[in-house]
């Protein structure tokens, strides 16, 4: 049986997706914010976005909308 390991991304937009949940962060506050959280951590995942094409001026709203963070596809 093979257990399949969420890809991190999925892990930080599940946590996004919290925090607008829980009217921490709006839909609209830029991705920029979320730096705040993440500490001595946000330069990783910083990284992460922007290999992703996200800006960090991109609404939160858009890592929502993200169905699937295969690297593999185009």
């Amino acid at each position: 049986m093979t257990q399949q390991v969420a890809h991190p991304m999925v892990k930080l937009q599940r946590k996004v997706r919290s925090l607008v949940d829980s009217n921490i962060l709006k839909p609209s506050d830029s991705i920029w914010k979320i730096a705040f959280l993440y500490g001595d951590d946000w330069s990783h995942w910083k990284q992460e976005l922007l290999d992703f094409g996200f800006a960090m001026q991109d609404p939160v709203s858009e890592i929502l909308l993200v169905e699937a963070w295969d690297e593999d596809e185009e």
